[in-house]
């Protein structure tokens, strides 16, 4: 998430997989395989603007998510994975897929108002399955643990404190309220029928089965967390810098969808309030949206402060990179 100072490893390490990375695909696949499960044994009406029903409805909503948000974190990793091999091979196939992965920024590829699969939406995925290959070709030389990382207590509070507030859209991705459940229930309100709007006879649950924005704010917040801590290991400055940069703003642009969602759910419709977070699922001039920058730039000059705290790795490993570069 910053810039910081680059770090050295053996070469060894550097063909393998980092477990950061290895840790995100696993939400990602976790996440996808929810998504199929609830929309394929959920009746759509009772989803969120999606009109396919069983198996091919859980596929095709679980294809949206390879967009939005998969395809984003998605863009980071290949990042990484493509400095950590430094070939041109990988290179060239990470860059391919980085602009496949772009295709979700595209206006209209991804519909809030229409989350049903559209042949778009393949380009993204296809980004995203590029991410992956390139993630199971570095898994063939192991894993890597990256040891222990300037800033990780504060990784590790942001984390626990996001997946706190996550709780009801991880049960509404498995199609479940918490309802009865005990301390839950009455933390958080979930099954309870409420108008969809101020002024709306429709009533809707408070948390909707299926997926929602603030877990994909979620899942980019958990990443950006996890693929910060390999950014000081960048051996090239300016793609170090730009992987930071990104990674802040994803986090950033991740706590305004947990923001956004959770007030309206859990505040707003509790009528503790009428005012209510700005949307910032598109990006737009806006004060919000302002915020997030300001938050981003925060959030990464921090990050560079705490990687510069970050101890040189031993000479005997520089010198293994500096031979084999």
């Amino acid at each position: 998430m910053s810039e910081g100072l680059p770090s050295t490893e053996r070469v060894g390490s550097r063909l393998s997989l980092p477990l950061e990375i290895a840790a995100v695909w696993a939400m990602v696949v976790v996440i996808a395989v929810a998504i199929v499960v609830t929309y394929a044994r959920i009746p759509s009406d009772a989803l969120y603007h999606v009109s396919g029903h069983g198996l091919s409805g859980g596929l095709s909503r679980a294809l949206v998510f390879s967009n939005f948000s998969a395809a984003l974190v998605a863009i980071a990793a290949l990042a990484l994975l493509a400095d950590r091999r430094a070939n041109r091979v990988t290179t060239v196939v990470a860059l391919v897929g980085v602009v496949l992965c772009a295709a979700v920024f595209w206006p209209g590829v991804v519909d809030q108002a229409n989350l049903d699969a559209k042949p778009t939406n393949a380009i993204a995925a296809i980004g995203v399955l590029v991410a992956l290959v390139l993630s199971a070709v570095a898994l063939r030389a192991g894993t890597t643990r990256s040891g222990c990382r300037a800033g990780d207590r504060v990784r590790l509070v942001a984390g626990v404190l996001a997946l706190a507030i996550a709780v009801p859209w991880i049960a509404a991705d498995l199609g479940f309220f918490l309802d009865g459940v005990p301390v839950l229930g009455w933390v958080f309100q979930t099954g309870v029928e409420l108008p969809e709007s101020a002024g709306s006879t429709v009533l809707l649950p408070a948390v909707h089965h299926g997926h929602h924005h603030g877990m994909d704010g979620l899942l980019l917040l958990l990443s950006a967390l996890l693929l910060s801590r390999l950014v000081p290991a960048v051996h090239r400055r300016g793609l170090r810098i730009g992987v930071g940069a990104y990674l802040a703003l994803m986090a950033a642009y991740g706590i305004g969808n947990i923001a956004n969602d959770a007030w309206g759910e859990q505040v707003v419709k509790r009528g503790w309030t009428t005012w209510t977070i700005p949307s910032v699922l598109r990006p737009q001039l806006s004060v919000a949206w302002g915020l997030i920058v300001l938050g981003a730039a925060a959030i990464y000059a921090v990050s560079a402060r705490l990687a510069r705290r970050q101890p040189d790795a031993p000479v005997g490993d520089a010198a293994v990179v500096a031979r084999a570069s």
